[in-house]
């Protein structure tokens, strides 16, 4: 599916007249109006929910089932002027190739080359200009014809042209829809915990998932009289106090190896992620998300001695999704394994290439390091190498290239500068780094410094699907860490 969006530089450029016309001379389109619902626009944005909206977007293009689809921009509009400034947001939301409507007048050319000028830092494609010849040829754009007669042929190559970056919008709503198809049921052991239980309503709410909190019921209601939230139905509440003997005679069967008796079992079952992890193993429920107030190793544990690694893995390791703007990219290691050998780094790509793959990305794998290929050395930059060439070597089918310093891995000009002959330098989207200290400061950076949404930790190499979260995490961090969950469920 390609997307055009028309996107208007003043208030006379005939924007709706362009989208028809040139929806009319491709094969198999639409012309998508993401107006066309103004108020909803309207409460969502004014609320803070610019994502829910672009989500809704998205699905509702898709749901067109078009080959092509040319998006209408917004146009000025002295009542809702605050309303263009997402249609730089549009675009980049749907990977949208981008036609300007210019009107024939004067002072065309500089209005375009201020349209233009809202994309700078943003990865688009400027397709032509329709309207006005002489402002395209101003700003080196094509000509593309006018408002009821564009050139066919000039599209046809625009509408050709594709890509595999997926938008933060199109990777919410394709995590949402996946999740919901799957209608898993995930445990959570912080059951009492606020942003847990508000996740969790949202999650019913959405059906994303059919969520258990682990809780007496009576903690449950203060929080959502405190939070003023409305529990669903449908929302599974359980005292854990109810559940521990049913499953102190398989946890002792797990663990016999060890020696466990059924008075430790009791005991360790009073721990409510050791109990979502034994309803786990049971297959009671289908995944578990912890974090909000335990540690990391308080949720891993417990699935390493009871669910156990994956038949083709030996470690257990972490990605984030990473919601930049304009496109999703993996970070990998950043919340499990301190100092990884050059075996386990190799591993941890692989394994994070892989869910990469699984959530609709073309896996091209950077090796981070402080050196680019052979710019520095000493034993960190040697691990480097030796984890690249193992990945090579185990997965021919990967595209991997290592060490990369970031910038060679994600600017194209920096790669071509450091790494000419490398097939991922500038491109990378799954990020590799050589130890936790420099993944989990990194992910951390970015997410605060840059605002961007994370999404994770999601664990891999578990027999079953365990998640879990930073203590700092949002409400949306829980929710879309359940919907993970949710798909790795129907993945494992």
């Amino acid at each position: 599916m390609a997307y055009i969006l028309i996107l208007p530089t003043c208030a006379h450029s005939q924007t709706a007249q362009v989208a028809q016309t040139v929806a009319a001379a491709l094969p198999d389109a639409v012309v998508f109006n993401p107006m066309a619902n103004a108020e909803r626009a309207q409460n969502l944005i004014a609320a803070g929910k610019n994502d829910d909206w672009f989500d809704a977007l998205i699905g509702e293009a898709a749901a067109l089932g078009k080959k092509n689809v040319v998006i209408q921009g917004i146009e000025p509009d002295a009542e809702n002027i605050f309303l263009l400034a997402y249609n730089v947001e549009l675009a980049t939301s749907f990977n949208a190739q981008i036609i300007f409507a210019v009107a024939n007048e004067a002072g065309a050319d500089k209005r375009l080359a201020l349209a233009k000028q809202a994309f700078a830092g943003q990865t688009v494609n400027f397709a032509g200009v329709v309207g006005n010849e002489a402002a395209a040829l101003a700003n080196g754009l094509a000509a593309l014809g006018s408002a009821d007669d564009v050139n066919a042929a000039a599209l046809a190559p625009i509408v050709a042209q594709t890509t595999d970056r997926i938008s933060p919008a199109q990777f919410r709503f394709n995590m949402i829809d996946l999740a919901q198809k799957a209608n898993k049921r995930i445990v959570l052991p912080e059951g009492a915990e606020p942003r847990t239980v508000q996740a969790a309503v949202i999650c019913h709410e959405k059906q994303i998932a059919r969520c258990v909190l682990l809780a007496p019921r009576a903690e449950v209601e203060a929080v959502a009289k405190q939070f003023n939230l409305t529990l669903p139905e449908s929302l599974e509440i359980i005292d854990p106090a109810t559940l521990v003997e049913q499953y102190v005679a398989p946890m002792c069967e797990l663990r016999k190896s060890k020696g466990l008796t059924p008075e430790q079992a009791r005991e360790q079952l009073q721990d409510t992620v050791v109990l979502g992890t034994m309803m786990m193993a049971q297959n009671d429920v289908d995944g578990l998300v912890s974090g909000a107030v335990h540690t990391t190793a308080n949720t891993i544990r417990p699935a390493l001695q009871l669910i156990k690694t994956a038949p083709n893995a030996s470690i257990v390791s972490s990605v984030f999704f990473m919601l930049l703007p304009g496109q999703v990219v993996v970070y990998g290691d950043c919340a499990v394994n301190p100092n990884p050998t050059a075996e386990q780094l190799a591993e941890i790509a692989i394994q994070s290439a892989d869910s990469a793959k699984a959530f609709g990305m073309e896996p091209r794998v950077a090796m981070i390091s402080y050196s680019t290929i052979d710019s520095g050395s000493g034993p960190d930059v040697d691990l480097v190498i030796e984890a690249t060439k193992l990945v090579r070597e185990k997965r021919a089918d990967l595209a991997v290239d290592g060490p990369l310093q970031y910038d060679a891995a994600v600017v194209e000009s920096v790669a071509k500068s450091k790494a000419p002959n490398s097939a991922v330098a500038g491109k990378a989207n799954v990020f590799i780094f050589p130890n936790l200290s420099t993944g989990n400061c990194t992910y951390k950076a970015v997410q605060r410094n840059a605002n961007v949404l994370s999404v994770g930790p999601m664990l891999q190499g578990l027999r079953k699907p365990v998640n879990d979260l930073s203590r700092g995490a949002l409400v949306e961090d829980i929710v879309y860490t359940i919907a993970l969950t949710a798909i790795q469920a129907t993945q494992i």
